[in-house]
């Protein structure tokens, strides 16, 4: 199986490495740096957000700055917070069971569970060193995500992609183990180690014919999530619901709303949609990594969004917002470093 999964990986873009898809990319980070004459051009691009949202920025921070009526019930905890605090909270915000964990700070899905009890939520918090979000868990059908962006000096923006998300899954055949089914879906062959650990009863376990096995309840790739090209979703519509929710964060021009809705119509009426994270301008526009799309247009797609977000920020400084010192990108840089020892 190794070997097959050996040459999936090759031939599948969509799962090489990090640092591999974007080498590219550094070249042209590299260029615009000097057009720019600072390394750290892309802080300006969301003045409102750390660093533009490259990286440390508070997931907690960037929810307070959204319309409320769009956003989860949220509770922010701080490290070494008592669990009887924690619990009456909780209880307070009327959050109840599955509900979300994720560190206020991090990012690929790392530490993001669904909660089931009150048991889980304790383990949970004994392990976690860092602040965290507990935020209620959203049973909206859809799950998207929605890159926008607005020069400064435009009168509306852009939807320039939509992901659309389809968690990880196997069906059943009658006869074989979820362990078995596993093994002959590439894509969930690949997190076999990580689900399988202190599961055994559940992969020993034999769905019926047809019957459905949700894998992974998180959205996000590196977890398994399927991720499926939803342009030809972009319209007027659509385009003006972000309008309306993006001037109202002040400060924010470029990056991707990821969000879960009712319904494609609720959200191009503007209703039922919870966005359960902003991301910066470390966001890419994800549908770049539906099954068998063009490492071309990948790429294409990734110096188009990279220009925008340059351009977005030189304006920014000609509007008087600065870029990130020398010095303060290297002090960021060590406590981001510091900080995912403390995460791990």
């Amino acid at each position: 199986m190794r070997i097959k999964l050996f040459f999936v990986k090759i031939f599948n873009w969509e799962y090489w490495p990090f640092h591999v898809v974007y080498f590219p990319l550094f070249f042209y980070w590299l260029w615009l740096s000097l057009k720019a004459r600072s390394f750290f051009y892309f802080s300006a691009a969301n003045p409102s957000i750390e660093t533009g949202g490259m990286s440390g920025e508070s997931k907690f921070e960037i929810l307070k700055s959204i319309p409320e009526k769009f956003i989860p019930s949220t509770i922010f905890v701080r490290a070494g917070t008592d669990f009887i605090w924690l619990k009456e909270e909780i209880k307070r915000k009327s959050i109840s069971y599955p509900l979300i964990v994720k560190p206020d700070i991090g990012e690929r899905g790392n530490l993001v569970e669904k909660i089931k009890n009150e048991t889980t939520l304790k383990e949970y918090w004994k392990k976690i060193k860092v602040n965290f979000l507990i935020q209620e868990f959203i049973n909206f059908e859809v799950e998207l995500g929605v890159f926008y962006y607005r020069h400064p000096d435009w009168e509306n923006g852009i939807v320039s992609s939509v992901v659309k998300k389809d968690y990880l899954k196997v069906t059943g055949d009658g006869r074989s183990t979820i362990f078995e089914l596993m093994t002959r879906y590439p894509r969930a062959a690949f997190q076999i180690k990580r689900l399988s650990s202190g599961n055994k009863a559940f992969m020993d376990y034999i769905p019926k014919a047809d019957e459905s096995i949700e894998l992974e309840p998180i959205g996000n790739h590196c977890r398994g999530t399927t991720f499926l090209n939803g342009n030809d979703l972009i319209d007027e519509r659509l385009t003006e619901v972000f309008d309306g929710i993006s001037k109202k964060i002040e400060g924010f021009y470029y990056g991707r709303y990821d969000l879960k809705c009712r319904s494609i119509e609720d959200l191009k009426r503007g209703e039922n949609i919870k966005i359960v994270e902003l991301n910066g301008v470390g966001a890419e526009p994800a549908h770049i990594y539906h099954p068998g799309y063009s490492i071309i247009e990948g790429y294409k797609a990734l110096f188009s969004h990279w220009k925008h977000m340059y351009e977005i920020s030189r304006k920014n400084k000609e509007r008087g917002h600065s870029y990130m010192t020398l010095k303060e990108g290297w002090q960021r840089w060590k406590w981001i470093r510091k900080y995912n020892r403390m995460h791990r």
